[in-house]
């Protein structure tokens, strides 16, 4: 697998720590996440945490994306609270986030190095869940 480097969206990165550092409350709401829809829009969300396993923020950003009339996501990043910085999605968002957005790329890395890589890079060998539905025509 050859991994392919994408510009950094660093205004990505700095949109996501800012709602981390002032959204981000208590043991609820640990982590901020920041796409950029493909018309330029960023829009950001926090997780909601809750025992019964809430969604990641990567998630709540795709719904608040949706809510905002933005169907295609460019790139995401995820941020922790506390000044943690950059945190890669977990394996649910890595599947999610590929089969809502193939094409998507993600923010990963701490400090220098910090890249952009196609969320297929974050699942090989993944299943895909659009190959196995039903053609509807």
């Amino acid at each position: 697998m050859t991994t392919q480097h994408h510009l950094v969206d660093h205004e990505l990165i700095e949109a996501a720590a800012r709602v981390a550092r002032t959204h981000c409350r208590g043991d609820n709401h640990t982590m901020a996440a920041a796409a950029r829809a493909r018309d330029g829009r960023i829009v950001t969300a926090v997780n909601a945490y809750h025992f019964t396993g809430g969604p990641c923020a990567e998630l709540v950003v795709i719904g608040a994306a949706a809510g905002q009339g933005a169907y295609e996501l460019d790139t995401i990043v995820a941020v922790g609270d506390r000044d943690r910085g950059v945190v890669p999605p977990c394996g649910r968002c890595r599947q999610v986030l590929l089969d809502y957005f193939p094409g998507l790329k993600v923010i990963v890395g701490r400090d220098e190095h910090v890249r952009a890589v196609p969320v297929a890079d974050l699942l090989p060998e993944t299943y895909v869940w659009a190959d196995h539905q039903l053609d509807a025509g």
